[in-house]
């Protein structure tokens, strides 16, 4: 007596006849090849160097690409991190630790973040990662800070959307300049270099 079996379960004998071929083939190829271990990055050959190697230092769950790092001169176990979609991260002690200083501002994406050499606790946001593709994150122009990032003020550009470099003068913590992408896929007059001599009012 002949059978028919039903299309659903042709489709589920073909499957596992399928399955079956590439364990077989898998079986066949062996054990796969031991993955050499990472070398000690050490261009130099400097034997002084030989014990250090990279390492993660954090901050973890992030939410994205990591779009700028900025350290006081002064006093390098304090750094800043602006990422493409998490905001800006602090640590005050070499990354030991890490604090979200940004969040409770409406935007989370990073373009650059400049620190006044005159003086530390004056900072320079421009928001909006310079990362052309077709996932970029925007933002929403200048943000600043005087007080090492407590709290930040928004000084203007809202519509550059994307700022690749913001650099402020050595001496002058009121004296900065910004240099926009702009719109990543469209025109719009708020993109190029400015400059401010007031600290961000104009």
């Amino acid at each position: 007596m002949n059978r028919r079996l039903s299309p659903v379960r042709l489709l589920a004998w073909a499957g596992l006849a399928l399955c079956a071929a590439n364990v077989r083939a898998i079986v066949a190829q062996g054990p796969p090849a031991p993955v050499p271990p990472v070398p000690v990055i050490n261009p130099t050959k400097d034997p002084l160097l030989d014990p250090f190697v990279w390492r993660s230092i954090g901050p973890a769950n992030m939410g994205g690409r990591v779009d700028d790092i900025a350290v006081v001169e002064s006093n390098p176990a304090i750094i800043y991190i602006g990422f493409a979609t998490g905001g800006i991260w602090k640590s005050v002690n070499n990354g030991t630790t890490w604090t979200p200083i940004f969040d409770k501002y409406e935007v989370s994406s990073i373009g650059d973040i400049a620190i006044a050499p005159s003086n530390p606790d004056v900072i320079y946001v421009g928001t909006g990662e310079p990362n052309n593709r077709q996932s970029s994150s925007f933002g929403g122009g200048v943000y600043k800070s005087t007080d090492g990032g407590k709290e930040f003020e928004y000084v203007g550009l809202k519509e550059t959307q994307s700022i690749g470099r913001v650099v402020v003068h050595p001496k002058d913590p009121i004296i900065a300049y910004v240099a926009a992408v702009g719109h990543l896929f469209g025109p719009n007059p708020e993109r190029g270099l400015y400059k401010t001599t007031d600290g961000g009012k104009t």
